[in-house]
C-alpha cells in the first residue's frame, strides 16, 4: 500500500531514476552490540513492517516498519549478533532482487542487505505479487453491496467456469522460488524461512470488520490457504523450511472481537486496515520463534 490511510490493499504499494535515493538507506540495524545469536536478515512486505504500528522507525520512510513488528521481536528473542530489517510495505518477491519506488523513495533490492556471513534470513513475502491477495479483499469489500447474501466476488473472479486467481498463484510461487534461491546463492550457510500469513477470514459466521458479501467469506479464505500453500512448496522446493502461521492464528481473524490478530476494515491509531495489529506481531514472532528453537534452526 502507499500510505495506511484510507488504506484497502491488504500489502500494499507500490523513477523512473533507478538512482538510489537517501530512502535506501532504510534497513534498520537492532543491535548496537553484537549479540549471541545468529546473524539475522528480515526480508518481507507490510505483514512484517507494520504500517501503524507504534513505534515506527524513520529512517524506513514508506516502508512503514515497526519496532514491534514481528521479524523485530524475534531478532530480540534470539539475541541475534546483527540483524537488518529489509522489509517494506507493498514490497512483492520481485523486490528481492529489484528496487522498490515508493512516492518520491528508492528502496534497494532487499537482497542487498544479506551477506554471505548472514545466518538466518526470514522471506514473508507474496501476497502482493500480481496483487493476488490484495486484489480478492479490495475486489470483495467492493462488489458486497451488489449480492449481500451472495457470492458476488467469487462470480468475478471465476469466468466460464474458470478461477483466474489460481494462474497468478502458479506465478507467486515461482517468484518466491527465485527469491529463496537469490538469498541461498548470496549466504549459502544462511538457514532460510518463509513465513506465511496470519488467518484474515473466520472459519464460520461474519462480521462488520469484513465487509464481504455472505457467500464470498469462504472464497476469500480458500485463497489465503492456496497462497500459504504455495510459499509451503516453494519451500519445500528449495530445501528451505516453512512456519505456518495461519493453523496458530485460528480464532484470532479479523473477526475476532478482542482477541484479533488482523484488523478489519478501518485504520486504527495503532494498526492499518487488514493488517496485523500489536497482538498480531507478537502472536506470529511466538510462532515464528518457536519453530526456530524447535527445529534447531540456525544453531538456536
Amino acid at each position: 500500500m502507499t500510505r495506511p490511510r484510507r488504506r484497502t490493499q491488504l500489502l500494499l504499494v507500490a523513477g523512473a531514476a533507478l538512482v538510489l535515493a537517501a530512502s535506501a538507506a532504510a534497513a534498520v540495524h537492532l543491535h548496537d552490540q553484537a549479540g549471541s545469536g545468529p546473524s539475522y536478515v528480515a526480508l518481507g512486505d507490510s505483514y512484517t513492517a507494520g504500517p501503524l504500528i507504534p513505534d515506527q522507525i524513520r529512517s524506513g520512510g514508506l516502508c512503514e516498519r515497526s519496532t514491534q513488528g514481528w521479524a523485530e521481536q524475534v531478532a530480540r528473542s534470539i539475541d541475534a549478533s546483527s540483524f537488518t530489517n529489509a522489509s517494506c510495505s507493498g514490497a512483492s518477491p520481485a523486490n528481492v532482487w529489484g528496487a522498490q519506488v515508493l512516492g518520491g523513495e528508492t528502496h534497494a533490492p532487499q537482497i542487498d542487505d544479506v551477506a554471505t556471513s548472514t545466518r538466518l534470513v526470514t522471506v514473508a513475502l507474496g501476497a502482493n505479487d500480481q496483487h493476488v491477495f490484495t486484489g480478492l479483499i479490495e475486489g470483495c469489500a467492493s462488489v458486497e453491496a451488489t449480492d449481500p447474501d451472495g457470492s458476488p466476488c467469487r462470480d468475478h473472479f471465476v469466468v466460464d467456469g474458470v478461477d483466474t486467481v489460481a494462474a497468478k498463484l502458479q506465478q507467486t510461487r515461482s517468484q518466491v522460488v527465485a527469491a529463496i534461491q537469490d538469498v541461498q546463492h548470496k549466504a549459502p550457510d544462511a538457514a532460510v524461512v518463509v513465513v506465511g500469513y496470519p488467518r484474515i477470514v473466520p472459519a464460520h459466521g461474519t462480521c462488520a470488520a469484513l465487509p464481504f458479501a455472505s457467500g464470498d467469506y469462504a472464497y476469500v479464505d480458500r485463497w489465503e490457504r492456496e497462497l500459504n500453500d504455495a510459499l509451503d512448496r516453494a519451500a519445500a522446493q528449495t530445501g528451505a523450511s516453512y512456519v505456518d502461521t495461519y493453523t496458530a492464528s485460528a480464532d484470532h481473524d479479523a473477526c475476532a472481537g478482542a482477541a484479533a490478530w488482523i484488523n478489519g476494515k478501518d485504520n486504527t491509531a495503532t494498526s492499518a486496515s487488514y493488517h496485523p495489529n500489536l497482538a498480531g506481531m507478537a502472536g506470529v514472532a511466538g510462532v515464528v520463534e518457536a519453530y526456530l528453537r524447535d527445529h534447531d534452526v540456525a544453531g538456536l
